[in-house]
């Protein structure tokens, strides 16, 4: 399973799934509607609304990373965005059983879990895969829409179809704003004061094609510590009182947990800002 096509190869977690791969030996493909700033593989321009071009960029692969999406709420209207991320999201689930690729690797996102955590809050913390979902707007929508997607094109197919419930992803220039924070627990509250780095979203699209999973699962992906000083205990009690705290949660180590993916996927978060 060396070909690997990574749709949105240009963006922000593309950027660096496409550099980890190549540092481990695969042959990558970028495709996405806008050109790499710098081009390290090859690319092609495609438009994966549209179901045709999306087979033809994916007939001599072997596996796909489904970056590719409207990245967050307020860049479109909420109805193109729902549009575009599950059009584009079916037709590279479409296309991938259709030419029968070994694995499908794809971004969920973190907002299913029911961000920004206003009404309801958290069920408890830290959360895990059997947290309820809960989207709130148009964007968690098609993620969860995608997820449900997953489940039935892998029992149709047999591809083992890996979603990532990526956190707010960080690039290490990024880590110079952590520091304004700090001075009030309710500015990063909105995802329990939760990042991943780039290069663990990297690391854990590559063990997602690496990993012996079957089926379709789904792995929250977070950095291992979060994004402030203050213990969790005290910014549970300040902000979430209510919410319970796990026993034995350490006092920086992620609120949305990642148990599941060391176990599973192996995978191993730094604690990159500190």
């Amino acid at each position: 399973m060396k070909k690997v096509v990574v749709t949105g190869g240009s963006g922000k977690a593309g950027r660096a799934v496409v550099r980890d791969l190549i540092e481990h030996g695969y042959e990558v493909l970028n495709i996405d509607v806008a050109a790499p700033a710098e081009r390290t593989v090859p690319f092609l321009k495609i438009d994966l609304t549209d179901y045709g071009q999306t087979v033809e960029a994916l007939k001599n692969a072997d596996a796909v990373v489904h970056l590719a999406a409207i990245p967050a709420p307020g860049i479109l209207s909420d109805q193109k965005t729902f549009e575009i991320n599950t059009n584009s999201t079916y037709n590279v689930f479409s296309a991938a059983a259709l030419l029968k690729l070994q694995r499908v690797v794809w971004a969920s996102s973190e907002t299913t879990l029911g961000l920004p955590f206003d009404n309801p809050e958290p069920r408890y913390a830290p959360i895990d895969e059997a947290h309820p979902l809960y989207p709130t707007w148009s964007y968690a929508l098609s993620k969860v829409v995608g997820e449900v997607m997953a489940e039935h094109f892998s029992r149709w197919s047999g591809i083992p179809y890996i979603a990532l419930r990526f956190s707010n992803i960080m690039e290490p220039d990024e880590y110079a704003n952590f520091p304004s924070y700090q001075a009030d627990a309710r500015l990063r509250k909105w995802n329990l004061w939760s990042y991943v780095d780039a290069r663990d979203v990297a690391q854990s699209c590559r063990l997602g094609l690496e990993a012996p999973i079957t089926g379709a699962e789904a792995f929250i992906i977070a950095s291992a510590d979060t994004v402030m000083e203050r213990t969790n205990r005290d910014l549970m009690a300040e902000v979430f009182p209510n919410v319970p705290l796990k026993e034995g949660t350490g006092d920086h180590e992620t609120l949305l947990g990642v148990e599941k993916a060391k176990r599973m996927l192996g995978y191993q978060p730094g604690s990159w800002w500190r």
